[in-house]
């Protein structure tokens, strides 16, 4: 079988995979949605979501079958919660709005993970080296670190949801509007970086080169800001809907947590190993936070 042939197969083992996930989260939301609130509902349907991807990650040998996961949960997780019967009192106009937003995220993102992927013969680097600082406990870790937690933080994201979508109740106001500016604009910010990041990829032939033009001029990683930025967008349409409450406030804390303390600082470690300018390169833009890029030295 040719490359194309062997990642046509793996895309539907990847596939297979994802839905038969949803039907089992499905299957346990049913189970717990009349005895336990929806967050609890939904949580659990998730795990359980998580655990079916995670086991073709085990049959497949390969934990980057989980990496699109990020991205497509939330594309199941905010329609169901809008459609759904505790969601009758919340304006239309705001759950049209907020579930197309995380549908465009969540459709872009998987895109670009899935025109970039090299098929199930291919592993994310990080895995790799885990691999063999782990061994035989790599599984455990694999299952902890690199499936469970990480749909914890994507749910935890999206608790902003709820009440965007389902429990609040306030009419659309100014606070909408400032929302959709800040969603949006995180979602074209991941667009423009991630477009520019595979085109510096796809003409560069130098090895070591550093991407420091467009919007990687102005901070080293703007697509994790665009994503950070997202996460506050959907906490700014669950205050719009639901002022008093403060729980949705986790998430996005949390998902800035894990992009600034340990995606980051992991990203920067292994470019300076990598990129004999890097290091200067740091000195000349700040990781997140956009400024005017400085001069290089000498």
């Amino acid at each position: 079988m040719n490359k194309a042939g062997n990642r046509a197969r793996d895309f539907g083992i990847v596939t297979l995979a994802y839905v038969a996930g949803t039907v089992v989260g499905w299957l346990v939301f049913r189970a717990l949605a009349q005895d336990h609130s929806s967050i609890v509902a939904f949580a659990a349907a998730d795990a359980a979501a998580t655990v079916v991807v995670f086991a073709g990650s085990v049959l497949c040998n390969n934990s980057s079958m989980y990496d699109a996961y990020w991205s497509v949960a939330p594309m199941v997780i905010a329609p169901a919660i809008a459609m759904s019967p505790e969601a009758a009192g919340a304006p239309v106009a705001r759950r049209i709005l907020v579930t197309a937003l995380v549908l465009a995220w969540g459709a872009r993102l998987t895109w670009n993970w899935a025109r970039g992927w090299h098929g199930l013969g291919h592993e994310d680097f990080r895995y790799v080296d885990l691999r063999r600082s782990m061994g035989r406990a790599y599984w455990l870790v694999s299952f902890l670190g690199l499936h469970f937690m990480p749909t914890v933080c994507v749910f935890l994201g999206c608790l902003s949801l709820f009440p965007a979508l389902a429990t609040g109740t306030r009419p659309l106001s100014w606070l909408d509007g400032a929302a959709f500016v800040v969603t949006a604009g995180a979602i074209a910010l991941e667009s423009r970086a991630d477009a520019e990041l595979r085109a510096f990829r796809l003409r560069n032939d130098v090895p070591g080169k550093i991407l420091d033009t467009g919007v990687w001029a102005y901070c080293r990683h703007p697509n994790y800001l665009g994503e950070i930025t997202f996460w506050w967008g959907l906490f700014l349409f669950a205050l719009a809907s639901d002022p008093g409450l403060r729980y949705p406030l986790v998430g996005p804390a949390w998902i800035t947590c894990l992009f600034v303390f340990i995606s980051i600082p992991l990203m920067d470690k292994r470019s300076v190993a990598r990129r004999p300018g890097y290091a200067d390169h740091m000195n000349r833009v700040p990781a997140l936070l956009p400024r005017l890029p400085r001069k290089a030295k000498g």
